[in-house]
């Protein structure tokens, strides 16, 4: 059980290897979800098979990217990546992103849970027969998130191992879907599929992208044990390929599944969709694997926001920490099972939101990563007055107003079922595109302003 918080990790512990990055990415991007999205190209944005093949391939490479870019920031810094933003926003300036980045995470994790916990009703009806009722989905939803809770508080090792295992009892129950699909498709109904317009391909790129975004702060978070040693290319690499390799097949396999089945573009519950098209002898292994795979992810995401709790000035342990987005997943959850009428239309709203939030900080954190910053691990600490992360009154006003006017401008360009900005209805708005201002708008802004001094101490402490 990993008992490190916040602080930065020592040269002696650096034992980690960029290899593990590609398991680690692969399972973050094992979901359901991913069918569900690619069914939504065909049926509602009417691309064909080769429109969602450069939509799968682009989006991965374009968001993930930028996550294996901040990634090389843990290795820079051996602290989480939440920490690490200190040095950027100042100790108290980095409280605002911060919290918006934890309440961010609230929603993502409870899509999570839900998506996990249709997965595990699906089981339940395809074994045993049992219907759904509001108990029986409240209970399933507790205790995906329980289990999401639990795995989290084991730490960066266990997380590694299962991620490992997540590869391949994933992978190979997702070769049989593949199969299947291959024999039972007709694929002259597939191909002839004419091309549909290509904004809307380009809104196809930014909705997946917007996932990929969101796990951009993260990235630290699980590099923070590798030496310094490390290439940064080879992290960059192994991030992208992790999650490419996975989208790419699942975004075409739901893109496929649409052909036949368009309903699963719009259903309330896109997970039992999937179990009753496909064989029993498949969809019950293959669910019951995805349960799995989203547990880890909800882990995953759990043991940032606990980092993310701590940098916010919370006294607790990081595995208690979570407790609080473990709580709130599972109140939220409760609301999008039991009231939410459109479940693709609800996550594609989210997405849109999330990644405007997740990207003001991109844009600042990447900018000023690129700027060649150094990590003083005793400031990351220091959250008093004499840390050289302390700024103005520890606050570093460039960058957080750069953060700041980015946040309004992607907002500007955003909309969905519960916010609408007014440039949303322009082409950047309809294109889902309001994050790539947001990145435009803080990055290009913090690297035009200049950067606030360090406070250097008289003999500064590497490790």
């Amino acid at each position: 059980m990993e008992t490190r918080g916040l602080d930065p990790v020592p040269d002696s512990e650096r034992t980690g290897r960029v290899r593990s990055l590609f398991p680690t990415w692969v399972a973050a991007n094992t979901t359901v979800l991913l069918l569900t999205v690619g069914a939504g190209l065909v049926v509602l944005d009417a691309l064909s098979l080769w429109q969602v093949l450069v939509v799968a391939v682009v989006a991965p490479a374009v968001s993930f990217g930028m996550v294996g870019l901040i990634s090389v920031a843990g290795r820079s810094g051996g602290a989480p990546g939440m920490a690490l933003s200190r040095a950027v926003f100042g100790q108290r300036g980095n409280l605002a992103p911060g919290a918006l980045i934890w309440v961010a995470r609230w929603g993502w994790e409870t899509v999570n849970a839900v998506t996990g916990s249709y997965a595990l009703l699906a089981v339940l009806d395809l074994l045993l027969g049992v219907r759904s009722t509001p108990a029986l989905v409240m209970v399933t939803l507790l205790a995906f998130v329980a289990a999401g809770f639990l795995l989290s508080g084991l730490g960066a090792r266990a997380l590694r191992l299962c991620c490992t295992w997540s590869v391949y009892l994933f992978g190979a129950f997702s070769v049989l879907v593949l199969v299947h699909l291959a024999g039972a498709t007709t694929w002259r109904a597939v191909l002839d599929r004419p091309a549909g317009p290509a904004p809307l391909m380009i809104a196809g790129i930014g909705t997946l992208a917007a996932g990929g975004i969101s796990w951009a702060p993260s990235g630290p978070d699980f590099t923070r044990y590798l030496p310094h040693s490390a290439s940064g290319r080879a992290m960059v690499a192994a991030t992208v390929g992790g999650a490419t390799i996975v989208v790419v097949p699942m975004v075409l396999m739901g893109a496929v599944m649409a052909v036949g089945t368009p309903g699963l573009a719009v259903t309330r519950d896109p997970v039992a969709f999937i179990g009753a098209t496909l064989p029993d002898w498949i969809s019950v292994p293959y669910l019951a694997v995805a349960v799995l795979g989203m547990v880890l992810i909800n882990a995953m995401s759990m043991y940032s926001a606990g980092f993310t709790v701590q940098t916010l000035g919370f006294t607790v342990p990081r595995a208690w920490a979570v407790g609080v987005n473990a709580a709130i997943s599972l109140f939220l959850g409760s609301l999008l099972m039991l009231v939410a009428n459109s479940f693709i239309h609800s996550f594609v709203s989210f997405l849109s939101l999330l990644a405007v939030t997740f990207s003001a900080w991109i844009g600042v954190f990447g900018v000023d990563l690129l700027r060649g910053r150094d990590y003083d691990p005793v400031a990351l600490m220091d959250t008093t007055p004499t840390s050289a992360y302390w700024y103005t009154g520890g606050v570093a006003w460039t960058a957080v107003t750069a953060w700041a006017a980015g946040l309004a401008a992607g907002l500007l360009f955003t909309g969905g079922q519960w916010f609408n900005g007014p440039l949303a209805t322009t082409w950047t708005g309809r294109n889902g595109l309001g994050w790539a201002v947001t990145i435009a708008v803080s990055g290009g802004l913090y690297a035009a302003l200049p950067r606030p001094g360090v406070r250097r101490r008289a003999a500064p402490l590497h490790f």
